[in-house]
């Protein structure tokens, strides 16, 4: 994670926009994206952290979170990322597990989108290797 990201997360912590716990929770599934090879910044995942970090405040301070008309359309576009939905259904378990916050399916969704558009904007794992074997 860049610094721009790390500050991101921080300043939601600081203007309570974001309980501790839940910054916390997001920059540890930050760091385990960038651990797995992706590229993790403000510019590829500022958007997800925003998401994240709001909605899972709003889960547990009661607050409602709203499924979408276009919930339809957003599983139709995820059908060619199973990836991406693994990924954020296994982070929306983690989070129900650590912090008591449950992820509706609408949420799950979104999730997959921005984690989807993350993978597309990081280096193929294969070619990060082959990069390193050059060096």
């Amino acid at each position: 994670m860049d610094d721009q990201l790390a500050l991101r997360i921080q300043l939601f912590r600081e203007t309570r926009q974001a309980r501790p716990e839940v910054a916390a929770f997001v920059a540890a599934e930050l760091d385990a994206l960038t651990a797995e090879g992706l590229t993790v910044t403000e510019d590829t995942a500022g958007l997800l952290a925003s998401h994240l970090m709001a909605a899972l405040t709003r889960l547990l301070n009661g607050e409602p979170v709203e499924t979408f008309p276009t919930d339809g359309q957003v599983t139709a576009e995820l059908a060619g990322h199973p990836e991406a939905v693994a990924r954020a259904r296994a982070m929306a378990l983690r989070a129900q597990e650590a912090l008591g916050a449950p992820l509706p399916g609408s949420e799950v969704n979104f999730l997959s989108l921005h984690l989807a558009v993350l993978a597309q904007n990081s280096p193929a794992p294969h070619h990060a290797s082959e990069r390193r074997s050059q060096s």
